[in-house]
């Protein structure tokens, strides 16, 4: 099943998603389902969050399909190491058409759960590790905006404003 994104504006974007504590077939669904609505938006990251759903579940593939091996599932997820600096020009989602550069670490160590439960670590540098602090924000109530200045995140909120206005948000 397809779900569609939450946009910009929707309260559940800007609070902390809830901890997953059950690991079920009905968690696997909500998983593969995540999946397929991030590759029909044409994303390489989602979090639960974005399809409405307040719990700590991100897909992330940066391969865009190329690799199945590439798809990855994070769980609770936490930022254990970060590493660098790397500024890059950065979208979301919940968030289309507005792009802006954000510096963020360049290598990220990751630690989270899988669709069993099982913890495990990842690292990843350049798009992995954007894609790591990204979903990461997300499941925290954060969205990339908060990473840019004042003045372009006002920017932002306002054209959207006269969108959402306009009946086109």
């Amino acid at each position: 099943m397809i779900y569609p994104i939450v946009k910009f504006g929707n309260p559940v974007l800007e609070k902390p998603a809830e901890p997953v504590t059950v690991f079920d077939g009905d968690l696997k669904k909500l998983i593969e389902d995540m999946f397929e609505s991030m590759y029909a938006a044409k994303g390489v990251g989602l979090a639960a969050p974005q399809i409405g759903i307040s719990r700590c579940i991100a897909v992330v593939d940066v391969t865009f399909k190329e690799d199945p091996a590439a798809k990855l599932v994070l769980i609770n997820p936490e930022i254990i190491h970060k590493e660098g600096r790397h500024a890059q020009s950065e979208g979301c989602l919940s968030i289309p058409e507005f792009r802006e550069n954000v510096t963020r670490a360049k290598i990220v160590t990751v630690r989270a759960q899988n669709a069993s439960g099982k913890w495990f670590e990842k690292t990843g540098d350049d798009l992995l590790a954007r894609a790591f602090q990204h979903e990461t924000d997300h499941l925290n109530g954060k969205l990339y905006l908060s990473h840019i200045s004042a003045l372009k995140r006002d920017l932002i909120k306002r054209k959207i404003r006269k969108m959402v206005k306009a009946g086109e948000w």
